[in-house]
């Protein structure tokens, strides 16, 4: 399977508006500009189904897609980028984590780093906040082909040391990538054990 079909099902502020299925969810955390939608949009092989922009912080709110009605992958806004007022970056924090600590269908968090840069300041503090809860998670590096061939392998060595669980490489343009998540998505889909 090279890709999914995919559709957006509804956006959601908080725990209580998120839609009722029981699907394995799998939220994206990664901060601004990492390459959340547009991963989504790689999946799904369609660059119009998740809104990407160049602007942070365009994602408000939590963004349901349905994969194949196999699994649903939720769009979290990113962290890291602060033009919003104190009061409204408050009240995501508040929101999001009571939907990633209560939310019954999450089979896994996914954490997203750009291979272009070093692992940021805010990236260690969601991976400790997560590890604090004992949330399941692993890692995709975004990017990767921005990245010369030689030294993909040691980006990658790098994130695996200082991250626990698996780490997958990922590239919005070139989809060779995609198979390989699918299925990784599907065994975690199939794995009942949460």
């Amino acid at each position: 399977m090279k890709s999914c079909n995919a559709n957006f099902i509804i956006s959601a502020e908080k725990l209580s508006q998120c839609p009722d299925f029981t699907m394995p969810e799998f939220p994206l955390l990664g901060r601004s500009n990492v390459g959340k939608s547009s991963f989504i949009n790689a999946l799904a092989n369609n660059k119009k189904l998740a809104k990407t922009s160049n602007t942070p912080g365009k994602t408000r709110l939590i963004n349901f897609f349905n994969f194949s009605d196999t699994f649903m992958i939720a769009d979290l806004p990113g962290y890291g980028y602060a033009k919003v007022s104190k009061e409204a970056q408050a009240r995501w924090q508040k929101y999001l984590e009571e939907y990633l600590l209560n939310r019954k269908q999450i089979k896994s968090l996914i954490q997203f780093i750009d291979a272009r840069h070093d692992i940021q300041k805010n990236d260690f503090q969601m991976r400790e906040w997560v590890e604090t809860y004992n949330l399941p998670v692993f890692t995709i590096v975004t990017k990767i082909d921005y990245i010369p061939k030689s030294k993909q392998q040691a980006v990658l060595a790098n994130v695996k040391k200082k991250f626990s669980g698996d780490v997958l490489a990922f590239s919005a343009q070139d989809r060779r990538y995609c198979e390989n998540t699918i299925e990784y998505l599907m065994n975690l889909c199939l794995n009942s054990s949460k």
